[in-house]
C-alpha cells in the first residue's frame, strides 16, 4: 500500500493508502503522479494537493533499509514544507527546535540516558524523572 497525504495551507489534513497497482504505469512502474490523480478524480477535487509519503520513513531513515522519503511519514496536523521537500511533526514545546537532518523536533538539552522514565517540562526547561509508583 502506498500513503498519500492531503495538504491545505502547508498542513496535512488527511492520509490515505491507496493500493499499489493504481500508481503503476504502462511500463509497471510506481509514479507518485499518478497515485495523485487517481485521488483527485476519486475525491472529486481537481485542485486538491496530494503529496506522496512513506510509512517506513522516520527522521529521514527508512526503517528496512530503502530510500527514506520526505523526512517523516505524514500525520494529520503535520506541517509539509515545500523547500525540505519533507513533513514536519507540530511542535511539542515552545523551546525545542527543529533537527535539521531528521525533520523532528528535539528538547533544547537531550534527555538523561538510562533506566528511567523522563517527561519534559517546559516552565524549567529541564526533563523531570517520573515517579514509577
Amino acid at each position: 500500500m502506498a500513503s498519500f497525504a492531503k495538504i491545505e495551507n502547508n498542513i496535512v489534513i488527511t492520509v490515505v493508502s491507496v493500493v499499489n497497482e493504481v500508481l503503476k504505469d504502462s511500463n509497471g512502474i510506481e509514479q507518485e503522479n499518478i497515485g495523485i490523480e487517481f485521488l483527485k478524480t476519486l475525491y472529486n477535487e481537481p485542485n486538491a494537493i496530494w503529496k506522496q509519503t512513506s510509512y517506513n520513513t522516520v527522521g529521514g531513515v527508512h526503517l528496512l533499509g530503502g530510500t527514506p522519503f520526505r523526512k517523516n511519514h505524514a500525520g494529520i496536523g503535520y506541517t509539509y514544507d515545500e523547500n525540505r521537500n519533507a513533513f514536519i511533526p507540530q511542535k511539542p514545546y515552545n523551546s525545542w527546535v527543529l533537527n535539521e537532518n531528521t525533520c523532528n523536533w528535539e528538547a533544547p538539552i537531550t534527555r538523561p540516558i538510562d533506566d528511567n522514565m523522563y517527561t519534559w517540562n517546559e516552565s524549567t526547561l529541564s526533563w523531570d524523572l517520573l515517579d514509577n509508583n
